[in-house]
């Protein structure tokens, strides 16, 4: 019998085929393959147009906010010529989508702008000031928080495992004894040193890292633990646990998402935060200290008017829940507000308002996708009911660290703007913040490094830790 149907040519069987792969690959490849096989015949490789005008121009016929976009893509302009690809791409990956035209219009404004770079005593320009950096202290390696505790004297986290005293300007020549030995894997090591706001008559400092512990099996873990003690000597002595996870809840040793920021408010009352170790999950579970922004008493003792106190399943010392990896966390002096800045996943880097016990969302909601290019897995969206929004959000991701107001007075148009400082994009940000809305921002300079932390020295100028120096910065001269 003969077939009823020929043999398909072969070119005709490839030409299939590749429409075959190139639809399985919009519906389950990359954000750049969609973007490849979808956008760049007529939006050009690099947002640069071709048969569509350029994305880089900032000039959008219809919006150009990440909704707009989102919605652009979604339902399309059929009369003008873009299709709608909201049947052909999931809702989440149209999400990626408008992630990943951020990232390559970031990329290109990076290639196309001068930002400020200073070097050791150039003065620079801003928005409000002038100002000249210098290198304050020198031949450091990895610091991570810095802390004055006179108008003379600074004491200095290093990530592996280090204290240093600072005085005027000098380092010490030996690390301060007697400290913990930590986790220093991955993201781990010695985080956060603060004084007591009454530092001058106690004498408390207030000391994060990751504490390093081994399990019966011999397997090691580690969790962000808070100490106090008090220096004698150039030794930390009588110290005592402010914050301590219970066996269960420590987390494989290494690894990323520690947290670690430290911050007092009026009463005394110590926050700090815990990022949720890489298991996103943990950080909406109030069982688990995890992805938490946590208060205390000074003391350690929990504050009866905590939010889950009341709750036997939660961990009581739990003011707000939901974060991811919140490296920074600073308190308006003026307003007595509570802000955290924290890493997205692959975007979605956020600066949060933190009430008590408000759920920030993550790994529900998130600006972010996940690093391998696709939405993500467990994200919902970008809102959802009785999670928070950010007060702003980056993307593509800056990478944002510590976090710092301005209280000084020399440079006055400053005073109670959030500084922060950012990892991957090696940025030093301000914020004009007002009643927990984004009023404006820029970017100070650029391109010195990886900025781990900036902090408001007594005699008014900015310190800020780059990897392997510390710079200050005060007014240029007239």
């Amino acid at each position: 019998m003969r077939p009823l149907l020929r043999p398909l040519p072969a070119l005709l069987l490839a030409a299939v085929a590749a429409s075959t792969a190139s639809a399985q690959a919009v519906r389950t490849g990359t954000v750049a393959e969609r973007y490849v096989l979808l956008c760049a015949n007529c939006h050009g490789k690099n947002l640069e147009g071709a048969q569509a005008p350029t994305m880089l121009d900032d000039v959008w016929t219809n919006g150009g906010d990440d909704e707009s976009l989102y919605k652009s893509i979604r339902t399309g302009f059929p009369d003008k010529g873009m299709p709608a690809w909201g049947a052909a791409i999931p809702e989440k990956e149209i999400r990626a989508m408008v992630i990943y035209i951020r990232e390559l219009r970031a990329k290109a404004i990076r290639e196309q702008t001068q930002f400020i770079k200073p070097a050791d005593s150039v003065t620079a320009k801003t928005q409000l000031h002038d100002y000249k950096l210098d290198t304050w202290v020198d031949n450091l390696r990895e610091p991570w928080s810095l802390a004055f505790l006179s108008s003379t004297q600074a004491i200095m986290t290093e990530k592996l495992g280090f204290l240093y005293l600072i005085e005027k300007g000098k380092i010490a020549d030996r690390p301060i004894a007697g400290v913990p030995t930590p986790d220093i894997g991955g993201q781990a090591g010695y985080f956060d040193i603060v004084p007591h706001p009454d530092y001058a008559k106690n004498n408390w400092l207030y000391l994060s890292y990751a504490d390093l512990r081994e399990n019966p099996d011999g397997t090691k873990v580690s969790l962000t633990r808070i100490i106090r003690g008090k220096l004698k000597n150039n030794q930390l002595t009588e110290q005592q646990t402010i914050f301590q996870g219970k066996p269960e809840h420590y987390i494989k040793a290494g690894g990323v998402h520690f947290g670690g920021r430290i911050a007092f408010d009026d009463q005394g009352y110590i926050f700090f935060t815990i990022g949720e170790r890489g298991q996103d999950l943990m950080a909406q579970d109030t069982g688990r200290p995890n992805g938490k922004v946590h208060r205390l008493h000074d003391d350690g003792r929990v504050p009866a008017d905590n939010p889950f106190v009341n709750d036997p399943k939660a961990v009581p010392s739990i003011w707000s829940y939901g974060h991811r990896n919140p490296q920074g966390l600073a308190r308006n002096a003026t307003t007595g507000e509570l802000y955290d800045v924290e890493h997205g996943p692959r975007g979605g880097d956020e600066v949060n308002f933190i009430r008590k016990g408000l759920n920030y969302g993550w790994p529900i909601i998130t600006y972010g996708m996940d690093y391998s290019g696709v939405a993500y897995p467990r994200a919902e969206g970008t809102e959802k009911a009785m999670m928070e929004q950010p007060v702003t959000y980056w993307v593509p991701s800056i990478a944002p660290c510590g976090a710092n107001f301005y209280t000084g007075d020399l440079f006055p148009k400053w005073k109670n703007n959030l500084f922060v400082a950012s990892l991957a994009a090696e940025e030093l940000r301000r914020l004009e913040l007002k009643d927990g809305k984004l009023v404006t921002q820029e970017i100070i300079f650029k391109s010195l490094g990886r900025i781990r932390h900036v902090i408001t020295g007594p005699d008014g100028a900015l310190y800020v830790l780059l990897p392997k120096r510390i710079a200050r910065i005060v007014p240029a001269a007239p």
